[in-house]
């Protein structure tokens, strides 16, 4: 009887740790596309400001600002993230693709200028 109810208990427990996650990723990226539409430079944002790391895409795929492929066009070196990236909007989405076998959620949000930013699990 004890194990019956420890388990939906965990069960919740880790459901309720993921919505949290996301929130937190919300509004990271929700304040960093603030403050870019406000004037701030997106180049100057670091990747590991935050946790999980968060990145900036020009329109043209190219990253500005990531934790090892500044510079690089994603849709070369990631085609289905790239292509699941590409339906942020300026409210803000969740997107889900598959990358190297695994199930990935991103938030994604673009900017006034169409940059995208993004962060996610």
């Amino acid at each position: 009887m004890i194990r019956m109810l420890l388990v939906p208990a965990m069960c919740f427990l880790a459901v309720t740790a993921n919505a949290d996650d996301k929130a937190a990723i919300e509004k990271h990226v929700n304040e960093m596309v603030r403050a870019i539409n406000q004037g701030k430079e997106a180049a100057n944002y670091p990747a590991d400001a935050y946790t999980p790391y968060v990145f900036i895409m020009e329109p043209s795929g190219k990253l500005i600002v990531h934790p090892f492929l500044v510079g690089e066009y994603l849709q070369e070196k990631a085609a289905p993230v790239h292509s699941a990236l590409q339906r942020a909007t300026t409210k803000g989405v969740w997107v889900e693709y598959f990358w190297k076998g695994t199930q990935k959620q991103t938030y994604v949000r673009k900017t006034n200028n169409n940059l995208i930013v993004g962060s996610g699990q």
